[in-house]
């Protein structure tokens, strides 16, 4: 029964590490519920309008614990702007078609300058809320709108504090998932050097942009699991993990650039529907035992090379290979082999990164 109970929580653990939306809605009802309360208790003219403080306590929870200041006080700052813009324009036009015209058109100018980073769509809203909702109780109304906004921004950002997202799995998960896409990729680029003859260039060119936006997604999963980090006391526990990743993002996005230019020199050299090609039958093979090394160096972890031996140590190799019959090929042939030397600079370059 105990473990029953165990694999049940590890279940339940490993299922909210990687959905970080649960635990994301989680903090931001909690916030949100917290603020209501406040103001409904608040003084009047607050109490009227309690409804404003779980917006505050959403806009703080909805982002990381780094941003969470930063984008409450983009928010509250464009929030008073646009008060501000439909208090000016009320002060000298009568409520109507022209006073609405004016005031969206002033404030969707201001929400695009800098300052207010993704919080500018605020400007326009709050200006229009103002406008149409503020009647006759223009400074009333400002007042507590701004107010109960700040007031629950800070509930959130104090609930993202006692509850800080970390995002270490989501961001490893996707790694992972550029890890088996480039290690499928370099394999099966390899077996049609050895086997297929001539690359289909239509084919390997959807593989080639296939990869984009798998890299995109661990680039993007890595820097907000960064941005989660900073400030973040769950950090320090997780401390080493987090470099781990940051190191094997460096090395992935190396490996998918070089992926790419692998794939960009062969569909453009070795690629059907050309009369000569950039390596014939003498370098194709040394070639694909390249990838296969850069395959293995990728996908080895770390833990199992003291039993498998070192599958970077075997990269270079195969790399040193690669380069010196190249060079013997350009010797007794006369043949200049540019695309065949770039591709032995473009592995180096990759193996460099995965030695450092």
């Amino acid at each position: 029964m105990t473990r029953g109970w165990g694999r049940g929580a590890g279940a339940v653990r490993d299922a909210w590490a990687r959905h970080p939306r649960w635990s994301l809605a989680v903090r931001g009802a909690v916030a949100a519920a917290l603020a209501w309360l406040v103001g409904v208790v608040a003084p009047a003219p607050f109490s009227e309008y309690p409804y404003y403080a779980p917006l505050g306590a959403v806009i703080a929870t909805t982002s990381t614990l780094a941003r969470s200041v930063r984008e409450s006080v983009q928010s509250v700052g464009a929030l008073l702007l646009g008060a501000a813009i439909a208090l000016a324009v009320d002060s000298v036009l009568m409520p109507g078609v022209l006073s609405v015209a004016l005031v969206v058109g002033l404030a969707l100018l201001c929400a695009g300058w800098r300052v207010f980073g993704g919080q500018g769509a605020w400007v326009a809203n709050a200006a229009i809320f103002v406008l149409v909702l503020g009647q006759g109780e223009d400074v009333e109304y400002v007042g507590a709108f701004a107010g109960l906004v700040v007031v629950g921004a800070a509930i959130g950002t104090g609930v993202n504090i006692l509850l800080p997202p970390l995002l270490l799995t989501p961001s490893g998960l996707a790694l992972g998932a550029l890890r088996d896409a480039l290690v499928e990729q370099l394999d099966d680029l390899a077996g049609w050097l050895d086997d297929e003859g001539l690359l289909d260039v239509e084919e390997w060119e959807g593989r080639r942009r296939a990869l984009f936006p798998v890299t995109d997604v661990a680039r993007s999963a890595v820097a907000r699991s960064g941005e989660a980090s900073r400030g973040n006391p769950r950090a320090r526990r997780h401390g080493e993990r987090a470099r781990s990743q940051a190191r094997e993002a460096e090395v992935l996005g190396t490996a998918a650039e070089a992926v790419d230019e692998i794939v960009r020199l062969l569909v453009g050299w070795e690629g059907s529907g050309r009369d000569d090609v950039a390596l014939g039958p003498r370098l194709r093979p040394e070639l694909a035992t390249a990838l296969r090394s850069f395959a293995d160096a990728l996908r080895m972890p770390e833990d199992d090379v003291a039993h498998t031996g070192d599958p970077g140590a075997a990269f270079a190799r195969s790399l040193d290979r690669l380069r010196d019959v190249v060079r013997e090929s350009r010797e007794r042939t006369g043949d200049d082999h540019f695309v065949a030397g770039a591709l032995v600079v473009v592995l180096r370059r990759a193996a460099d990164v995965l030695a450092a």
